[in-house]
């Protein structure tokens, strides 16, 4: 309830005196007044539905005279036919029931034709008896909100169209990087007489070509060449990197398979295709084998430029690297220095290449641990003896299980010798 007596002084002139006046005028409206010019419709209706009592400012929206409208329509006679039918099946037996109802939404229909969706509200009147008397609705104007509604919807409609449209380019994308990923491998790796050998690779994006490659071919009648190295980048740049290492390397074995002198190649080729600040490096194990069909073993000879040291898996179940000091990353220095080193692999015995990808994935709880080399010998040195693809797949598993933590590609490949007894060494 409001104090008796004048009202406050104004505090300052100007703005604050017509502040003032517009608050005294608030003051003076009458209740009809209040009524009559509401910012909703207000209507009064019996319980049958006619309307008894309509504000001006729902009849201007229907855009009918008071006496065409007062007892002589009713309620529903100002909606759409189906605002009626719902008016019929739920509005109404939902307000008999429970007395009161907020909140619909329906549509009146307009006296030229027109739809106004509106949000309308009621509550029954009862006598002090308990008798319904009559109901008092208020008509809320929806029209913006739902113009607002149906721009949401349409912007909705239009992200779900642009989100669709996004995953089936990024599904088309990742086919293309897919092949041309593919075309930058061997299809399949050829038969090794007396030998065994498996391969893997993983990209750590299906949404980017990958820097890492290796090859598996023949020298001539009774040598095999391999190689498997790690461009400096991802994308289109590395690939076409990763393609030149590859078919230099493919070259050089043919001209001379001296491992020293494929990397040396490489080296050069680098150095002349990329120049000034458009550097391009890679690192890259090349190496030559030599099955003896007398004694079963397999001569090997690599080198390495920067690379991670080649694993031997003994048939004894031991694990160690094949030391290649003094390698450098290929393509970086023209005096580049490279070192072989030889080993013997017997039956059971595998050679075991990988990319850094492996060795620097992210383990721990928060990822902050690298791998790590000796994680990776204690890890093979259980797989010891097993025959490549054992070994492949047992790291496959190993690359499953770091899950985000593997942040670049990796690629391996095993070069064995059946063991005494196995498939392989039957077919021999």
């Amino acid at each position: 309830m409001c104090a008796a007596g004048p009202l406050p002084e104004p505090s300052g002139a100007g703005k604050e005196e017509g502040s003032y006046a517009a608050f005294a005028a608030l003051l003076e409206d009458s209740a009809e007044e209040l009524y009559e010019s509401a910012p909703c419709g207000y209507l009064s209706t019996l319980m049958d539905g006619t309307i008894a009592k309509i504000n001006n400012t729902l009849l201007g929206w229907i855009g009918l005279e008071r006496e065409a409208v007062v007892s002589r329509m009713r309620f529903t006679d100002l909606l759409t036919v189906g605002g009626k039918l719902y008016h019929e099946t739920h509005f109404a037996p939902l307000l008999r029931m429970q007395g009161e109802i907020g909140g619909i939404a329906l549509e009146i229909r307009r006296a030229d034709g027109t739809r106004l969706p509106v949000l309308v509200s009621a509550a029954v009147k009862y006598s002090e008896s308990g008798d319904p008397l009559l109901i008092r609705t208020t008509v809320f104007d929806a029209g913006d909100r739902r113009a607002y509604e149906e721009e949401l919807l349409r912007a909705r409609k239009a992200a779900d169209e642009a989100r669709r449209q996004a995953e089936a380019d990024r599904a088309r994308l990742q086919d293309v990087l897919a092949v041309l990923q593919a075309a930058l491998l061997p299809d399949t790796l050829p038969p090794l007489p007396g030998m065994e050998a498996a391969a893997h690779y993983r990209t750590a994006s299906p949404d980017r070509l990958g820097g890492d490659f290796y090859d598996l071919f023949p020298l001539d009648a009774r040598r095999f060449c391999f190689f498997l190295g790690d461009v400096c980048g991802k994308g289109p740049q590395a690939a076409a990197v990763t393609s030149l290492a590859r078919y230099t390397l493919r070259a050089a074995a043919l001209h001379d398979p001296d491992p020293v002198s494929a990397l040396t190649t490489l080296n050069r080729v680098l150095l002349e295709q990329y120049t000034g600040g458009d550097l391009r490096y890679c690192t890259a194990v090349f190496g030559v084998l030599e099955p003896d069909p007398a004694t079963g073993r397999v001569a090997v000879r690599l080198a390495a430029g920067g690379h991670p040291p080649a694993l031997v898996l003994r048939a004894d179940g031991t694990a160690d690297f094949l030391p290649t000091p003094g390698g450098l990353l290929v393509g970086v220095l023209p005096d580049a220095r490279f070192t072989a080193a030889d080993t013997l692999l017997g039956p059971g015995d595998t050679l075991l290449l990988y990319t850094d990808g492996l060795t620097e994935a992210r383990t721990g709880q928060n990822r902050t641990a690298l791998y790590g080399d000796e994680a990776l010998r204690d890890f093979t040195a259980g797989h010891a003896g097993e025959p490549p693809r054992a070994v492949i797949e047992a790291l496959v598993g190993l690359l499953d299980g770091f899950g985000d933590g593997l942040d670049d590609d990796a690629a391996l490949l095993a070069l064995g010798v059946p063991a005494p007894g196995s498939a392989i060494e039957k077919q021999r």
